[in-house]
């Protein structure tokens, strides 16, 4: 069974808008299990090639950044292994800047993985002190990317 990252895309895209919490679809070269509403912890993928149709999605997806409570207040973490960007596009503004004041849902950045951005919005309320990953730095799962004191 031969899996192109545009045919991965839409299976995704159909299970979001399903009541489906789990599919394993399984062949001789891999296999591949999504469960929805589960952190991804540890995980080996072998490597999905893009084929020649397939081209980098501009569509955003909203993933709440998981938080730590550190001695220099609040971490928002990221909640998947890509590359952070600071704004929607490299012509538009940051979603945020220091000092900032952000709520509880507000994108504060995208995650991209695997062609698709992921925006990331704050599960916390309070103002930005500190960004601690320059823009298109790959992150790793749960890497500090900004700092928040609480309001």
């Amino acid at each position: 069974m031969q899996l192109d990252l545009n045919e991965l895309r839409e299976l995704l895209a159909i299970l979001s808008q399903t009541d489906i919490a789990e599919l394993t679809l399984k062949s001789n070269d891999f296999e591949l299990t999504i469960r929805k509403g589960e952190r991804l912890r540890e995980a080996t993928l072998p490597a999905i090639q893009p084929t020649a149709t397939s081209s980098p999605s501009t569509s955003l997806s909203s993933e709440p950044a998981p938080v730590t409570l550190t001695k220099k207040g609040i971490e928002i973490v990221s909640p998947m292994v890509g590359t952070f960007y600071r704004s929607p596009t490299p012509d538009e503004s940051p979603f945020v800047e220091v000092d900032d004041i952000i709520t509880r849902g507000q994108a504060v950045c995208i995650i991209e993985a695997m062609k698709l951005m992921n925006e990331i919005e704050a599960e916390v309320d309070g103002r930005i002190t500190e960004i601690l990953v320059q823009n298109g730095e790959p992150v790793e799962y749960g890497q500090p990317l900004m700092r928040v004191s609480s309001s």
